[in-house]
């Protein structure tokens, strides 16, 4: 009768062993797979390695884009050394196609696709701004973003940006881009400005009167005060018209 307390003791020992035995998930079937694939980060690194040996020195503000390699993509293992050559060796300037390829007996090739792409930096508005609102420092911020996602006339030097005016509204987080800018008026109609005229090394000036609003280095028409005539030039700076000689 007194040997109960001990098949009870006993018996509550078997499942903490089990339990003990439960916490190693070296065997689990996720870890054996993880282990049967190749990790495609490094695969994606030997391509890339692969591009340095085979494309001239990046320049600054130039990367390589790598693939994308399909992330569900499951290759088996490679029990030899991986070898990485280009498809072809007359590649684009800017683009190739890496070829990766596992010569055990499981043989599998994977084709990666290899770029340069550009980066530059670009004004970006830091909130929306109102159609008229002359843009100050505080306005923008600097990006750095691939040339090819940018659009036509990006600015990328935020200090041209400061003062111009802006066209249309803009929204936050916008590119800044020249279509967007109207830049101050340099000269006004019925202004009186200063018509100068460069002549065999010798610099003319006269007094003239604008005909038509012209922005900084926009052709504007005057009248030459002197002569009565109309001539055509190009507003340089605030009240200075260059004339445009025939």
């Amino acid at each position: 009768m007194k040997i109960a307390p001990i098949f009870r003791r006993a018996f509550l020992l078997i499942p903490l062993c089990v339990s003990a035995g439960a916490v190693d998930t070296a065997t689990t079937p996720a870890a054996t797979a993880a282990t049967n694939y190749e990790d495609l980060a490094q695969l994606e690194s030997l391509a890339r390695a692969e591009a340095l040996r085979q494309f001239p020195p990046l320049r600054d503000r130039q990367r390589f884009v790598i693939g994308p390699i399909e992330p569900k993509l499951e290759l088996a293992k490679c029990r030899a050394p991986i070898r990485s050559f280009l498809s072809s060796p007359h590649h684009m300037q800017d683009r190739a196609t890496v070829e990766l390829l596992c010569p055990d007996s499981k043989e599998w090739h994977l084709y990666v696709p290899v770029r340069i792409v550009s980066t530059s930096p670009v004004a970006v508005a830091v909130h929306a701004l109102v159609a008229g609102t002359v843009l100050k420092a505080g306005d923008l911020r600097v990006e750095e973003h691939d040339t090819s996602d940018l659009p036509l006339g990006f600015m990328d030097d935020p200090e041209v940006v400061v003062g111009l005016t802006a066209a249309r509204p803009i929204p936050g987080g916008a590119y800044i881009t020249n279509q967007l800018l109207v830049a101050p008026k340099a000269v006004e109609r019925g202004q009186t400005v200063t018509l100068v005229a460069d002549t065999g090394g010798i610099s003319i000036r006269m007094a003239g009167r604008a005909l038509t609003d012209g922005l900084l280095n926009q052709r504007v028409k005057v009248t030459n005060l002197s002569s009565g005539k109309t001539v055509e030039g190009i507003a340089r700076s605030e009240q200075v018209v260059e004339i445009i000689l025939q």
